[in-house]
């Protein structure tokens, strides 16, 4: 029989400052509110980026699968 030891490795926490948790809270709800709108308002001809249907196009089976109307 051999005989094996087991090393225990304790995990360390990660410290983020509260200046940096808020430069993500607010970088990840500006990401958020972007993709909600290209993939549940964007409806192409009345689109903010012009009467360009590729972004509605594109965003199109994403838009069916989450359960948001765009006919």
């Amino acid at each position: 029989m051999s005989n094996t030891s087991v090393s225990t490795v304790a995990a360390t926490p990660v410290v983020l400052p509260i200046s940096r948790a808020i430069s993500w809270l607010v970088g990840m709800a500006l990401f958020a509110v972007a993709a909600y709108y290209f993939v549940g308002v964007d409806q192409g001809a009345m689109s903010v980026f012009g009467n360009d249907t590729h972004i509605h196009e594109f965003m199109h089976d994403a838009r069916h699968f989450l359960g948001f109307p765009c006919h």
